[in-house]
């Protein structure tokens, strides 16, 4: 399986999408401040919304269509699964 998958720093703060095929590592690594770069710089760790993938293709290509999307369309795919923004990881690990 691969997952892509929504982190924030807060309830509609700074919005990164990426893609794993080990989400519990993945997310772990951004809350630790291990994956230089973008999520580092914005302390993005908060798992809001993420979705499951049989392939690596599938996956890719679901990121980067919500990479292109508006913010509020993001915002809205989340609050459809995760209106409250709770921090996801507790329920993954």
């Amino acid at each position: 399986m691969y997952f892509v998958y929504l982190i924030t720093n807060k309830p509609y703060g700074t919005l990164y999408v990426g893609v794993t095929r080990d989400l519990v590592k993945r997310v772990f690594e951004h809350r630790e401040g291990f994956v230089e770069g973008f999520s580092k710089q914005h302390d993005l760790g908060h798992l809001v919304w993420y979705e499951a993938h049989e392939g690596v293709v599938a996956a890719i290509e679901r990121e980067k269509k919500i990479k292109k999307w508006r913010r509020d369309w993001k915002i809205n795919l989340i609050q459809a699964e995760n209106p409250q923004w709770k921090d996801l990881y507790e329920t993954i690990v």
